[in-house]
Parts: structure tokens; C-alpha cells; sequence
């Protein structure tokens, strides 16, 4: 048993070791070392500055997070909810994060500071647990405890319980290994997980955690019945529910249900087609899960992103359910968002026929993008989940920092108001050890840091990257003529340097993650003034990191030996599309395009809403000109300023068909939620119909409110632009 603590950071590290015993540390398995508490919360950055999901006004944007947080799982305790996450290889790992209005979190700890299972999990003898180590973890509140059961990849089920949600925890290896496991505590004291692919299996686990009853498998759902995995087991009403993903051959949520864990079980879909308008992007074709990793000059074959509505993986799946206090029920999932990752999306819950659908009623299946906050009796400030800015003045490294695998703890500190990082040898980026990473955020974000390479020698290479396959790195290294900045590009497997007046530069990387590009660049000044360097790099999603972007500092030795210290200052995130507070234009007049064909919003004479050709009379009328009124969390109505008021409000009439979008007074059929899709993109979700406003520009139909949700082009007519 292992016991783990409390996270606030990162331990500071103070002087550094000779050489000698550097290196023979570097061979011995990381200890795990007891934590102090979190140090008091440090203030966070405005809501316009990082991305919080919360939007100051009773409703909430999603994704819940603007980066990668995969495999969610949720739960209750009094008026407290949890999560917690996939990490993979990343160290430290399993965050526990709180809520009382699960729209704005906080972390409160870490399960696991260091795990070390292995030469693998250290980046040694040419091995690497890259898209392994932790999958899929089943969090769960018993008799006073939290409990995590997570699946760790060859070495089987591992159990982390703490009193506390702060820690310290402790890790027992359990006997079995259960793929995406989920794990329920029966009335009658019984524990039961339910577990595997396809074919559902049940398996009795002993009182004491320690392992499965040996005997008590059995397979409660044969394969061939639509299911798949990631599961989350519940237990409602005396019946039992197990909700499921599924990837094949698209993403979507299923759910089974019976009286008995004896059965019968049924199964039906409770979420489909939800994309958020999200489209696939691009791949590598040659890499993924069991494959080797590559060296720098290996290809990389990326695959383009397949025709713009196709759904693969991406629609909300892998999540849960969770009741409030008053009764109500959210749904939370996971979505894949190209290279950003997979993050966490927030639902209400309908039931239906003893059945939990993601979605309102009159579009179950589909899930609102903008809708109001929960009803938790908890109504937080707008708050981001991360401090992201580091400039390494404190005792710790911001919690939000992970190493890629396991850190030679003797070969960083912090000491000076500076994170230093000793140059380990390494083949190259991928293999080197000690790199510092966190996730870059959607849809685009901006990293700088500052590197002193002074104290670097020949072969050491320290500075900025983009982690990901391919990976770009931004070096300050030591040339034969003096100090160079030094671009890798491993997709192109090309290099690009330049000369630096001295050891210290200031590097930046711009990540559009709507395009999935990043950009590289330094200064020499400071950062008054900028150098590009290198073509712009194509950021795909992939499957043998199996995580989105992240920016990473580094420093190692490609000549095989360990080399000087490299200093960091001054890390620094922005983000430039966090602010939404002016992306509804309330009181404002504007224009409405629509996406599909740049038609304009038009009140036709005949009393409905219909369009106007781009470029025709009709364009240029008073009638194609709205005013956006605004009603109260995140709602509005829409006057349209070409028909005589006071019977000039956008309406619903009828079950919202085309043609039942007429001017009438404002009534409650005039409502709509503004649905906030970034970049001046938006869609109006109809308070009536609880469905959106659409339409088809190959029928030549008026407008409809009946539309259930945005294909991933959006280019399906649910999607507008605004423009005064």
C-alpha cells in the first residue's frame, strides 16, 4: 500500500546534485513522498482572460473546460459534487475536482503524485507508456470514503481512497484487471462492478476492495447488442442502470436498465448525433495505440479530416448521470474536439418511459449548447478551473503543470524565482525525460516563456515545444559560432535556426486549435518584438499520445550525456477568444447570415421569416435589419425593424414547422437561448419548441423552429452570423 497526498504543487527543489549521484538516482524507482496541505487558493484570473464555461448570468457555455479532460466521472456527496479523469502518463495524476454548481471547478487534489510501475513509466531502456497508464477511473463516496477504481493498462486495477477529497490517499493494486470499469455499492453492503467491451460483464468484488469473488463473473449483456464501454453504474429508483459509450461505427450513448442484476436487461439510446457542431479534423495514419514511437526523421503520415458531417467518434459519449438535491438530473460526457482533445460536456436529463435522455423534452437525444445553470441551490461566480501563468516565484509549480511520465526528481528545482531543468540525455524530444507540460487551450491560445541557456553546453537543447505527433520544438541552444535558436519540425522532419545575440530568449507558440495549427516564434528583446521561424505546424489527434496539444518546456542532451541546467521565467498563457462577454450584440442592430449559403435573415411580407439572396435587393432592405433584445440568462428576443412594431417580434407559432416563424407581439413563444458558437457564430434554440431555428436552402422553404441540432459543418442552416 502506497500512501499519496494532497496536491497544491509541485515540491520545491533546493541546490542540485553532483553527477554522479544524478545519475545513479535517476536509475532507482521514484519514491512516494507524504505532501503538506494546499497552500490557500491563489487568486484566479478574470473570467476575461481564461476560459470558464459559466457566463455571469444564470446560463453556461458548453464545454464545461476549454482543454482536454477525458473520461469524466461524477459524483454527489451532500451539496458537493467531484470529478475525476482520465491522465495517462501523465505525473501527477487522477485530479479530484469540487463543484457546488458543476459548471465552475476547482482542484482539490491529486490521487497520485509519482506512480512508478516500471522502466516504461521512466522513459528508460527505450520504453514509454505514451496513451497508456491511467484509463477510464470510476469515483465513488462509501461509509465516509472516496474511492477511485482505475484501470491501469498491463498492471491491472489499482484502488485510491482517501476521508478527504483533499487526501492523503492511499493505492492498493487490486487482484483482476477491469477494462473501463464502474463500480456500484448495493443497498445491502454488496459491492458489484460491471466492466469489458461490447459484451457487459458483472463481477462481485470483495468487502475490503482488495479483489474480485472469485466465481461471481458473469456476462449480463452478450456482445451484439449495440453497447460498448466506458461505463458508469447506478443504482435509481430501485432499478439499475449501467450508462455505456459507444465509437462504432459512430459515437453515442447508450444505456441498459432492470429491476434485478439478474436481469432482464433492455437497452435503448440516450444520446446521439451531438456534435456541438464540432467537425472531425486531422489524423496520423501511421501511429496509434501498440504502435512504436517515433524518432525524429521517422514519418508521420497525416490524414486529412474526412468529409465535413461525418460524425466518427466525436458525438457526446463516455459519461454518466447525477441527481440534485431538488430531483433534477444532468447528464456530463465527453467529446472529442480534434487535436484540443477530449473534454467534458454538461446536459440536462429528461426521463422518459424510466428512461435518462440527454436533452429537453421535444429534442431528446440532443443536447443544448447554451442553456441555464443547474438548479443545485449553489449559484457560484464565473471562475476558470486553471491558473495557467507561471512565473515560478512561488514554492510550488502551479497545479495545473503534469510531467510527461515519471520526473528525475534531482534534476529540477525552483530556485530564484526560475524553474530550472537539468538537460538528461535523450534521442530526442519524445524520449527526454523531465519535460513539463500542460494543455493547450481551444479554441486558441498563446505560450510564452523566457530561456536562459547560459549555463547549457554542446548537444543540450532546452525551450519551448508543442507535444504532440508530430511535435514542433523551439530551442536555445549553443552553437560552434555562439547562441542560435533552433526550430524542429517533425512532421517535415525539418529544421529552421538563427542566430541570438546571447544565452536568453523569449519563445512563443500560437495555437489555433480550430484549424490545428501552431505557430512558433521568438524575441530577442523581450518580447517587444517577434521573429516567425519555421512553416506552421499541423496538430492532428492521434492515438499513441492519446491526448490533445500541450505545450511543454524541455531540456535534454542529444549527445548522450547530461548536460547544464537550462532556467525558465515567466510563463504565460492568453487566450484571446476567452472573453465572450460581447458575443451576443444585445441592444444592438445587426444583419443575420446564414452559414449554409450567406443568405440573410429576411421578414417576408407575407409575415413570415424567410431569407434574402446574398447580393440581392431584398439584401439591401430595411427588412433584413434585427435588434437583439436581451431577457435574462442568455436569452433574447429578435425585433425585426422592417415590420411595424408593435407586432414585430420573431415568434413561434404552431409545433414551429416552416412557416410557423411569423412578427407577432412578444410572448413567451418569442424567446430563444442564445447558443454561443465562438467567432461570431451563434444559433437560437426556441423556448417553445426546445429545438432550433433552421432552414434548408435547397427547398426554398421559410424558416422553421424544428430543427434538433447543428451538423458538424454547420452548414446545415441552424447556423447564423451576426454583423451590425
Amino acid at each position: 500500500m502506497t500512501v499519496m497526498a494532497p496536491i497544491a504543487g509541485f515540491r520545491l527543489r533546493i541546490g542540485s546534485a553532483v553527477l554522479g549521484a544524478m545519475l545513479a538516482l535517476a536509475a532507482v524507482p521514484a519514491a512516494t513522498h507524504a505532501r503538506p496541505l494546499p497552500d490557500p487558493p491563489q487568486p484566479h484570473p478574470t473570467a476575461a482572460e481564461s476560459w470558464t464555461a459559466d457566463n455571469g448570468d444564470g446560463s453556461f457555455t458548453n464545454p464545461i473546460f476549454n482543454d482536454e479532460f477525458s473520461d469524466p466521472d461524477i459524483i454527489r456527496v451532500g451539496d458537493d459534487y467531484y470529478m475525476t479523469g482520465t491522465t495517462m502518463h501523465m505525473m501527477p495524476g487522477l485530479p479530484v475536482l469540487h463543484s457546488r454548481d458543476l459548471v465552475n471547478w476547482t482542484l482539490r487534489s491529486y490521487a497520485f503524485d509519482r506512480l512508478d510501475l516500471g522502466p516504461g513509466w521512466r522513459l528508460e531502456d527505450g520504453q514509454d507508456i505514451y496513451g497508456q497508464g491511467i484509463w477510464a477511473p470510476s469515483l465513488r463516496f462509501h461509509d465516509g470514503m472516496f474511492t477511485i477504481f482505475a484501470n491501469v493498462n498491463g498492471f491491472g486495477l489499482q484502488v485510491f481512497r482517501s476521508a478527504s477529497p483533499d487526501g492523503p490517499w492511499k493505492r492498493t493494486p487490486f487482484t483482476g484487471d477491469l477494462h473501463d470499469v464502474s463500480v456500484l455499492f448495493d443497498d445491502d453492503g454488496r459491492v458489484w462492478a460491471v466492466y469489458n467491451y461490447d459484451e457487459v460483464r458483472l463481477v462481485e468484488i470483495k468487502s475490503d476492495l482488495s479483489g474480485v469473488i472469485e466465481g461471481s463473473e458473469r456476462v449480463i449483456m452478450p456482445a451484439g447488442n449495440a453497447l460498448g464501454e466506458g461505463h458508469h453504474f447506478y443504482k435509481v429508483d430501485g432499478h439499475y442502470y449501467i450508462i455505456t459509450a459507444n465509437y462504432a461505427p459512430v459515437g453515442r450513448m447508450m444505456a441498459i436498465r432492470a429491476d434485478s442484476l439478474d436481469g432482464p436487461w433492455e437497452t435503448v439510446q440516450i444520446s446521439a448525433r451531438e456534435t456541438m457542431g464540432e467537425p472531425l479534423g486531422w489524423g496520423v495514419g501511421n501511429v496509434g495505440l501498440g504502435t512504436d514511437l517515433p524518432a525524429a526523421g521517422d514519418p508521420v503520415e497525416l490524414t486529412p479530416p474526412p468529409p465535413a458531417d461525418r460524425f466518427g467518434a466525436s458525438p457526446l459519449h463516455q459519461g454518466g448521470i447525477v441527481e440534485l438535491p431538488n430531483g433534477d438530473w444532468w447528464g456530463f460526457s465527453m467529446m472529442d474536439v480534434r487535436s484540443m482533445g477530449r473534454t467534458v460536456y454538461l446536459s440536462p436529463v429528461t426521463w422518459k418511459d424510466g428512461w435518462p435522455f440527454f436533452g429537453l423534452p421535444g429534442n431528446l437525444g440532443r443536447s443544448p449548447r447554451s442553456w441555464l445553470k443547474p438548479a443545485t441551490g449553489h449559484d457560484d461566480p464565473p471562475r476558470p478551473t486553471w491558473q495557467r501563468s507561471d512565473d515560478f516565484a512561488g514554492p510550488d509549480l502551479r497545479p495545473i503543470w503534469q510531467w510527461n511520465h515519471l520526473p528525475i526528481d534531482q534534476a529540477w528545482t525552483l530556485q530564484g524565482g526560475r524553474l530550472h531543468l537539468t538537460a538528461l540525455p535523450a534521442s530526442d524530444f519524445l524520449r527526454a525525460r523531465n519535460t513539463l507540460t500542460q494543455r493547450a487551450v481551444a479554441p486558441e491560445s498563446i505560450a510564452q516563456v523566457t530561456v536562459d541557456g547560459r549555463d547549457l553546453g554542446a548537444g543540450d537543447r532546452a525551450g519551448l515545444a508543442l507535444l504532440n505527433i508530430p511535435y514542433g520544438t523551439l530551442s536555445v541552444e549553443r552553437g560552434g559560432d555562439g547562441w542560435q535558436i533552433r526550430h524542429y519540425d517533425q512532421q517535415r522532419n525539418r529544421t529552421a535556426t538563427a542566430p541570438l545575440p546571447g544565452p536568453v530568449a523569449r519563445l512563443r507558440t500560437h495555437v489555433d486549435l480550430d484549424s490545428e495549427l501552431g505557430l512558433f516564434s521568438y524575441s530577442t528583446d523581450g518580447g517587444k518584438s517577434w521573429q516567425s521561424i519555421g512553416e506552421p505546424l499541423r496538430l492532428p489527434y492521434q492515438l499513441k499520445t492519446f491526448q490533445g496539444v500541450r505545450f511543454a518546456l524541455f531540456s535534454y542532451n542529444g549527445e548522450g550525456r547530461t548536460g547544464g541546467a537550462a532556467q525558465f521565467d515567466d510563463f504565460a498563457v492568453t487566450e484571446p477568444l476567452a472573453d465572450r462577454s460581447g458575443n451576443i450584440p444585445l441592444s444592438q442592430a445587426v444583419t443575420i447570415s446564414n452559414l449554409a449559403d450567406d443568405s440573410l435573415l429576411w421578414a417576408d411580407p407575407h409575415g413570415m421569416l424567410h431569407v434574402a439572396a446574398a447580393g440581392s435587393a431584398e439584401a439591401r432592405d430595411q427588412r433584413t435589419r434585427f435588434k437583439i433584445h436581451d431577457r435574462g440568462q442568455g436569452r433574447v428576443v429578435i425585433e425585426a425593424l422592417g415590420v411595424p412594431s408593435p407586432a414585430n417580434f420573431v415568434t413561434i407559432v404552431g409545433e414551429g414547422m416552416p412557416a410557423d416563424v411569423r412578427f407577432q407581439r412578444e410572448s413567451d413563444a418569442s424567446l430563444f437561448q442564445w447558443q454561443d458558437m465562438l467567432r461570431g457564430q451563434f444559433m437560437l434554440l426556441s423556448l417553445k419548441t426546445q429545438r432550433y431555428l433552421g432552414i434548408d436552402p435547397a427547398t426554398e422553404e421559410p424558416y422553421a423552429a424544428d430543427w434538433p441540432g447543428p451538423s458538424p459543418s454547420r452548414k446545415d442552416g441552424t447556423v447564423f452570423r451576426w454583423s451590425q
